[in-house]
């Protein structure tokens, strides 16, 4: 699978490496949020099968804050990456372009 090349035997370029950043940074988007999501579930969970034990409730209380600072963090990269994107004029900044080589 070829990432930067925009055809396959084409020599990569300079502007190839949009479609290359923009995918990493989809993927990595991507992996954040079931990451953040399974984050929330495990918390929810710990918190509702706590029993009353101060203990498991404040682990879960840690893990929900750790969820909820995360989803923060990342929809502000999201934003500021957005941002560079307008600035800069980079349109494929925050969208995913799987162009495997057909033209």
């Amino acid at each position: 699978m070829v990432f930067a090349a925009t055809y396959i035997g084409d020599t990569p370029q300079i502007k190839d490496l949009e479609t290359l950043f923009g995918n990493v940074i989809a993927s990595v988007m991507g992996i954040a949020v079931v990451v953040l999501f399974v984050m929330l579930l495990v918390g929810g969970f710990t918190f509702l099968m706590s029993g009353g034990d101060q203990k498991k409730l404040d682990a879960a209380k840690g893990t929900l804050t750790s969820a909820i600072v995360g989803i923060v963090v990342v929809i502000s990269a999201y934003l500021i990456l957005r941002t560079i994107g307008v600035i800069t004029g980079v349109s494929q900044i925050t969208t995913v372009n799987l162009n495997l080589g057909h033209p």
